[in-house]
């Protein structure tokens, strides 16, 4: 397994955010980034490859031994075909996208009535798009970005049937979709392509609960569990630390119309995940990130830093615990 660096995760500090007055940062200083703190790769969206020597980054990664993922978005197959153009240039095996259509916090209510025919639509997009990737010997990896539920995951790696489609597992965000993150995993690991380690502190809500971002290793995921998970089913998987959002994301489990447009779940499966939320859950109190609170940009800035060493240090002893994490040069 090795252990890098996506781009979101740090919003105002690489100037990512619309509301940083922060310099944006370039491909080249992210990489750099990633190997002043010893981590082997990083995750880039394409616009961060404007004004880059693409085959000069590419030499840059391979000579340093750190790998490159291209970050791109939804499932219209033409520009995820450039995305996967762009992954080839990198020398990137993976593309990960994401679908939308429910807002953050699994909340699909917008969507009413019409889930099943964005689903078919989604497949359909992400076929054509996985024939593109199988040509390119490029990995597209749809994300469970707090829309998708791991039944609709495996029922699209199934109707797709490629080697090159698959599954990006964010750590944190099966708790968007009412399900316990390592139950998750296990189900989905034999499509699972990349990963976004993600964790969060979880607040009870009268509609539910709210995910609060933290640290990697100060929430509620169990990364040692995951971790043997990914052995067993994928022990090269590339790893991207992401810190998740500066707002809380409300997973309203509670409302009925929350449900109306999810797979059937069984009492005991929603018994099983309220019971892990209330367990894991941090005392009553103000659940808001310093962008909540209306914090300056440098105090958002110095939070969302310590956050992210506070993450490093904990992901890479935990992987060298392991066996693994080893920089190759």
């Amino acid at each position: 397994m090795k252990l890098g660096l996506a781009v979101y995760g740090t919003t105002f500090m690489m100037g990512i955010h619309p509301q940083s007055t922060r310099a944006r940062i370039t491909a080249s200083q992210l990489l750099e980034q990633a190997a002043q703190l010893n981590l082997q790769g990083i995750e880039l969206p394409l616009s961060l490859l404007e004004g880059e020597d693409v085959a000069a980054l590419a030499r840059r990664a391979r000579e340093g031994g750190q790998y490159l993922v291209v970050a791109s978005g939804g499932y219209d197959p033409k520009p995820l075909a450039q995305a996967l153009e762009a992954a080839v240039q990198l020398g990137a095996p993976t593309v990960r996208t994401v679908v939308g259509g429910a807002d953050f916090g699994g909340d699909r209510r917008k969507m009413a009535g019409r889930w099943p025919a964005f689903m078919e639509e989604v497949l359909s997009g992400l076929g054509e798009a996985a024939h593109v990737a199988a040509k390119a010997g490029v990995a597209l990896a749809v994300e469970n970005h707090q829309d998708l539920a791991s039944e609709e995951l495996l029922w699209l790696c199934e109707e797709i049937d490629s080697p090159n489609f698959g599954i990006t597992l964010d750590t944190g965000n099966p708790l968007a979709t009412a399900e316990e993150p390592v139950h998750f995993a296990r189900k989905i690991a034999p499509h699972l392509k990349h990963v976004h380690l993600k964790d969060y502190w979880t607040y009870l809500s009268e509609e539910g609960y709210r995910l609060v971002r933290c640290p990697l290793g100060q929430g509620v995921v169990d990364f040692p569990a995951l971790f043997q998970v990914f052995e067993t089913y994928c022990p090269e998987v590339n790893m991207s630390m992401e810190l998740g959002a500066l707002d809380a994301r409300h997973t309203r489990v509670l409302c009925d119309d929350y449900w109306s447009e999810y797979p059937v779940r069984s009492a005991a499966q929603l018994a099983g995940l309220l019971r892990f939320v209330q367990t894991n859950a941090k005392p009553m109190g103000d659940w808001r990130t310093p962008f909540e609170q209306g914090a300056t940009e440098d105090e958002i800035i110095a939070y969302e830093q310590r956050q992210l060493l506070t993450s490093v240090a904990y992901m890479q002893g935990a992987v060298q615990a392991r066996g693994g994490g080893r920089r190759e040069h």
